[in-house]
């Protein structure tokens, strides 16, 4: 459930700036980052808030200057499996008969516009919905069709490539092939687009007549049209497309052009999938991990907090383009499971091409030795506490567990202006040594920090204050409890544990059956909050925060809510929220004790509507959920 490195709650906008950083990168200017290290980014944020509202956005390539130009076919991000596992798992939930699978190119995204058998526009990705027109451009590529062979009008999707040759040859100061196709494709001047190549591999008519009678009939309607498709197979073994994605793997470093991997869909057409943010009748099936063979030479223990986290230091080994010395190990127990020692031969893989891992170990040969964690806090000499899944100082007064505590209070809370440098000041100094003693600060305090004038302390004690209630999970969430963020306690209080009493005194077993919390979670909620409830009632007594009280009359209490499909008036997250804001309770999955899927496509054959018609779970319609919280 949760990555490697600790969970916290500003992981996830952490990971929001990232996205949208590397995206703005990626469509508009040089990417800093692989395809694969984005799609790690993009998959650990998913595993940490899977309703986040960016998963409703895709890539934005809007260059200045351009027209805006809406599309024909919504340019949406497709959902990833990467892994045989995952494809499988996939394959089985969508129960396709069959399969096209079709390369994954690695290029710039277009859409050709038709009007009357006539070429009239090329679009290119812009927000998935409008992008940049650049038909001067286009009308100088390979590949576009400028009249068609009948009077069709909708749009032609395609990818703009650059071949490897190319790239080679006049463009190898860029970043990729990919960047530099982009960076050619919206040239004012148009120069170098007679270099670029557009493959199709899908077309949907204008209005809503129906052109074409399943993908199969596109793709020949396609090419006989004149355009150059991109390379597909009909399957009708998802087996049988897990062997293929690895022969195309082997093939990749000899094609003209770069992929990244397969996408699979149905041989049916499904206009409403192609509607959906993230359409669920297909995915891109990346290409597995790169390996390489190494030596354990080290393992160094990194200190976060009152954390130790195993570090492997290895053999310089080449992967997915980089050098790599390092590995996260995660805790003891990762160690254990897999029979590490110090000299032991290890196989690495880059995870999502971006996070090291030690996968196995191939020989442990004479002369290797144990690894023997710390035993002693470095900080306070307290004896640290081995729980397999963790390492750390129990000791609650230890001074970096006391300090990183008050950092976590202040991210959680978004206090602005009072970073680390001040807050150690106050700290050594002996002024503020837990969250209760930030609400007793003065001005003068504030003073004898360096650097900080009267203005600045003012300001600072505004900031302090500007925070006067909080909900129960974000409360919690402040005091660092590990792998306990707001979004984990934001179910915990959606379940009905709305006081810091009732989580205090809740039985594990029945805290651990909340809806996406474990057994191992719901233990370090409860021990957590009975540890450090002395400090927390500490700081209310101070009166300069306050919980919000749970509403009793909220017309959704105690009812459940799965969401399913795509929602018209609001995004799928904020039909969520509302939910939690009125009492109810967000469920990620159908189960015995849901009260209502939502959906507004009853009728579809999707895992959540069978298993609800299963449980004689009510389904109701968007329109229905909105009179019910009294909206439409």
């Amino acid at each position: 459930m949760f990555a490697i490195l600790p969970v916290m709650d500003n992981r996830v906008k952490e990971l929001e700036r990232l996205i949208r950083y590397h995206q703005d990168r990626y469509y508009n200017a040089v990417p800093e980052i692989s395809d694969a290290e984005f799609d790690q980014l993009w998959d650990e944020l998913r595993s940490l808030d899977p309703n986040n509202l960016i998963f409703d956005e895709v890539g934005r390539d809007h260059a200045p200057g351009y027209p805006k130009r809406e599309h024909i076919i919504p340019m949406n991000s497709l959902d990833k499996a990467a892994d045989a596992v995952g494809f499988l798992r996939w394959a089985k939930k969508a129960g396709h008969e069959q399969f096209i699978v079709q390369h994954k190119l690695d290029g710039a995204s277009i859409e050709l516009q038709y009007y009357d058998g006539r070429f009239r526009f090329g679009v290119t990705r812009g927000d998935g919905r409008v992008g940049d027109e650049v038909t001067p451009n286009v009308t100088r590529m390979h590949g576009v069709v400028r009249e068609l062979g009948d009077a069709f009008s909708g749009g032609v999707r395609g990818e703009v490539i650059m071949p490897h040759e190319i790239f080679t040859r006049y463009y190898s100061d860029k970043a990729n092939c990919r960047n530099a196709a982009n960076g050619v494709m919206k040239r004012k001047d148009g120069k170098g687009a007679e270099f670029l190549r557009i493959l199709c591999y899908d077309a949907w008519p204008a209005g809503s007549q129906r052109y074409f009678s399943d993908e199969k009939a596109k793709l020949r309607w396609l090419q006989d049209q004149g355009f150059t498709l991109v390379p597909y197979r009909v399957f009708r073994d998802a087996e049988e497309i897990v062997a293929y994605r690895d022969e195309v793997a082997d093939q990749r470093d000899r094609l003209a052009y770069d992929i990244d991997g397969l996408v699979v869909k149905s041989v049916t057409i499904d206009p409403d999938d192609m509607q959906r943010a993230r359409p669920e009748r297909q995915i891109a099936f990346k290409f597995s991990p790169e390996e390489g063979v190494t030596t354990l030479r080290e393992v160094r223990w990194s200190e976060s907090g009152h954390h130790y986290t195993p570090i492997g230091i290895v053999d310089p080994v080449r992967l997915a383009g980089t050098t790599v010395q390092r590995a996260n190990l995660a805790n003891p127990r990762m160690i254990e499971e897999l029979g590490l020692q110090i000299g032991s031969q290890v196989v690495m893989t880059k995870r999502g091409d971006i996070i090291p891992k030690i996968e196995r170990v191939l020989e442990s040969p004479a002369g290797s030795r144990p690894i023997v964690p710390p035993s002693a806090c470095n900080t306070c000499g307290a004896g640290l506490l081995n729980e397999g899944t963790r390492l750390y100082c129990p000791n609650l007064e230890c001074s970096k567990r006391r300090f990183h505590r008050l950092q976590k209070w202040i991210q959680v809370l978004e206090i602005k202006d009072l970073g680390e440098v001040i807050l150690r000041n106050l700290f050594d100094s002996g002024r503020v040594g837990e969250i209760h003693d930030l609400y007793s600060l003065t001005v003068d305090d504030l003073m004898q920090c360096e650097r900080v004038g009267e203005p600045l302390a003012r300001k600072l004690l505004r900031n302090l204050g500007a925070v006067r209630e909080l909900s129960t999970a974000r409360f919690v969430a402040g005091f660092d409890i590990e792998h306990v963020g707001e979004l984990v306690m934001q179910k915990v209080v959606s379940a009905g544990f709305t006081t810091l009493e009732s989580i205090r005194d809740a039985d594990a077993e029945e805290l651990a059956s909340v809806d996406g919390i474990g057994a191992s979670t719901a233990e370090t909620i409860i021990s957590g909050v009975r540890e450090l409830y002395p400090l927390m009632q500490r700081v209310l007594e101070t009166g300069a925060v306050r919980l919000q009280q749970p509403r009793q009359d909220a017309p959704l209490l105690g009812r459940s809510f799965c969401f399913t499909g795509t929602l018209n008036s609001m995004k799928r997250s904020e039909a969520e929220q509302i939910v939690q804001q009125l009492g109810g309770i967000v469920k990620s999955n159908v189960t015995h004790d849901l009260a209502f899927v939502v959906t507004n496509d009853p009728e579809s054959g999707s895992a959540k509507n069978r298993k609800a018609r299963e449980l004689d779970i009510a389904v109701i319609s968007e329109q229905e959920f909105l009179r019910m919280v009294q909206l439409s």
